[in-house]
């Protein structure tokens, strides 16, 4: 039994060893831990195995060989069930990550005059989020103008124009 706790112990252990150092243990071991023979599959195995074969011994009167081959089997579906939860979570996708570029043909509000030879203060919305950025125009535009992106210029600047109405 004291074998069997064991192992139930040691696959936790691992599994908060890949939980934590994932990457870098599979990095160190390149590649040969992907997909199937992912470090959290062999943890929820060994897991598995040691305290499905802790229980049977101990609650039946079974010996060491039925207590392993009824470990193995709930090793096996522990396995399985992992590799196909982490398979479903690494094929969740989000929307793409919001980037300045994205604003460039949308509209916003002067927020700090923009004077002809210099940058002022626009705030646009990126991602439905309100976001201040430097504008420069090549005309003078005064605050509470609605504007449009025509270009961005850097990752905090944007090149604006006036929206005529």
């Amino acid at each position: 039994m004291t074998f069997f706790l064991g192992l139930g112990i040691a696959g936790i252990v691992l599994l908060a060893l890949s939980l934590i150092f994932g990457g870098v243990l599979e990095g160190m071991l390149d590649g040969l831990f992907d997909g199937l023979l992912s470090l959290p599959v062999i943890a929820g195995f060994i897991s598995m195995l040691g305290f499905g074969g802790a229980i049977v011994l101990s609650t039946t009167g079974a010996g060491p060989l039925v207590a392993t081959v009824a470990g193995v089997a709930a090793g096996l579906v522990a396995g399985w069930l992992t590799w196909k939860f982490s398979k479903a979570l690494m094929r969740d996708q989000t929307s793409s990550t919001p980037r300045g570029g994205d604003l460039v043909g949308t509209s916003g509000t002067v927020v700090t005059a923009i004077p002809a030879d210099g940058y002022g203060e626009v705030m646009l919305r990126l991602a439905g989020q309100p976001v201040k950025y430097a504008a420069k125009c090549p005309t003078p535009v005064v605050r509470g103008t609605e504007i449009w992106v025509e270009a961005e210029l850097s990752t905090t600047s944007v090149a604006v124009r006036p929206v005529e109405r």
